[in-house]
């Protein structure tokens, strides 16, 4: 790969003519062992690697810590859980937290596990991964000067066809980042519909205020923390598409889509390296739980029947859920005008505390 730049500042130094290719040649001597096919992919994966190991894995500590701090401070906060964002059974606060809080560490895992490959560089195979024109021992060289400068595990490819011909290893690492943007966008929305209100809708968190929301409802407060990080989260996934289609173009001995691949790759990790950071600090670690309309929310649920289900059997627990909501009662009131409970009985086994685990 010719710089001319190198060339040009080479001959001034040693007191050349510029313009002439004495006393350095720019294939001869600034390109020797070289070629743009194995120094480019050699570049994308210094790139990458560098870009994750920096930007990428402390912000999402960052954000793994955040929630976990939430999931600690939640831990006794019981509320209703949501499935097919129906009313379910109780859980804590925290408990949900924690999911989100192992999403994320699984997506650190995932991102690490694609560094071995990634670490790997095409320097030395030349034009074709032969490694023709170059000199043994060249390519371990290389690696191990470039591990030196960055301080990264950086190692010879062990096969510079794969290296130049295939660039799996920056789809795998893309792969684990499109992961990371389904968590995001799964946690982001969650917190934002949990937020919802702060009178009409569910109203379980108070999502930090950092600016004013809407340019004609006074007061108005919207969950724009939660809303960039879903749009990265949207565009991540819209790279994968472009990565994924540039990794399956190696056509022959070597693959031209390059640019696309390292640029898509490069802009994802910036993102959500950007978007993890933002997102904890501006509102993961400002989120308070209203616990007076969490209770109020839990103690209407119809689903605190399912602790029925052991002491009455599953068709019981079912009519009486059915008539509360039929006739807009509570359980303990259609449970004791049917006959099935006495009060006593009720308050003993229909215990939201008690519903948070195996027994």
């Amino acid at each position: 790969m010719q710089y001319p730049c190198f060339h040009f500042r080479a001959i001034e130094i040693l007191g050349g003519e510029l313009g002439s290719k004495k006393p350095v040649h720019p294939n001869d001597h600034v390109n020797m062992s070289q070629s743009s096919n194995d120094t480019f992919p050699t570049a994308m994966h210094i790139a990458v690697a560098r870009e994750v190991n920096a930007r990428l894995l402390p912000a999402l500590k960052q954000l793994h810590d955040s929630l976990q701090k939430k999931s600690n401070e939640f831990k006794d906060i019981i509320k209703i859980g949501r499935t097919h964002t129906q009313d379910a059974v109780p859980l804590t606060l925290g408990q949900e937290f924690s999911g989100y809080v192992q999403q994320v560490e699984n997506g650190i895992e995932r991102v690490k596990a694609t560094l071995p490959r990634l670490y790997q560089l095409a320097a030395g195979g030349t034009a074709v991964g032969t490694g023709l024109n170059t000199r043994k021992g060249f390519a371990e060289k290389v690696a191990k000067t470039v591990s030196d400068l960055t301080g990264l595990p950086f190692t010879t490819a062990p096969n510079k066809f794969e290296a130049l011909a295939a660039h799996d290893a920056l789809v795998e690492v893309h792969g684990a980042l499109n992961v990371l943007a389904a968590s995001f966008m799964k946690i982001a929305n969650d917190i934002r519909f949990l937020g919802s209100g702060p009178r009409c809708g569910l109203g379980e968190l108070s999502l930090p205020e950092n600016e004013p929301g809407s340019s004609i409802m006074p007061g108005k407060v919207n969950p724009t923390q939660c809303e960039a990080i879903t749009m990265v989260a949207a565009q991540v996934m819209g790279n994968q598409v472009a990565v994924t289609v540039g990794g399956s173009n190696g056509h022959f001995e070597l693959n031209v889509f390059k640019p696309l691949m390292v640029k898509n790759v490069l802009q994802s990790t910036r993102l959500l390296a950007d978007a993890a950071v933002s997102f904890s600090v501006n509102c993961v670690d400002g989120i308070v739980a209203n616990k007076d309309n969490i209770a109020k929310i839990m103690r209407e649920s119809l689903m605190l029947v399912t602790a029925l289900n052991p002491h009455i059997g599953y068709d019981n627990a079912a009519k009486i859920a059915k008539t509360a909501h039929k006739n807009g009662t509570t359980l303990k009131e259609e449970a004791i005008k049917l006959g099935i409970l006495t009060e006593e009985q009720f308050a003993q086994w229909v215990k939201p505390e008690n519903m948070l685990g195996p027994k």
